[in-house]
């Protein structure tokens, strides 16, 4: 791994109770076949889904379901996943098959669906009402 878990809890102010989530989170599948984050990625996906959605819902009361959906769309998709993923510089931690390739913000599927496993995997560990302040602190310029 390029740098030790604990120096990414800290970053991300997240204590993992079961750590083996955080490295499956980021652990990509060139690396692992069989354990790797992409079902903690289905996951994340929608617990953001979830949040957002109720989020948008709250903050814009008198919008239309038509604008709300642009809105969302916005949030959710791929540039903003990974945007989120630099932010935390999940690049220093994402584990590849290739031990010397560098991410970078060009790798924005890898990125974006380490963010989304990230947060599968802080839903399983810490539960709901903490992933949602988790993402609605990182998502907060965006919103």
């Amino acid at each position: 791994m390029k740098r030790n878990i604990s120096k990414f809890e800290k970053k991300i102010n997240v204590k993992f109770k079961n750590k083996s989530l955080l490295i499956e989170s980021l652990t990509h599948k060139s690396s692992n076949n069989k354990t790797n984050n992409e079902k903690l990625e289905f996951l994340g996906d929608r617990v953001i889904a979830l949040v957002l959605a109720k989020k948008l819902f709250d903050l814009y009361p008198a919008e239309t379901e038509g604008i709300l959906d642009k809105r969302f769309a916005m949030l959710v998709n791929k540039k903003t996943c990974c945007s989120i993923a630099w932010s935390i510089e999940m690049y220093n931690y994402i584990i590849l098959g290739d031990l010397n390739k560098k991410i970078t913000y060009k790798d924005e599927k890898i990125l974006s669906d380490a963010c989304e496993s990230l947060i599968g995997a802080i839903y399983i560990d810490r539960g709901f009402n903490f992933v949602k302040e988790f993402i609605l602190k990182l998502w907060k310029n965006e919103l």
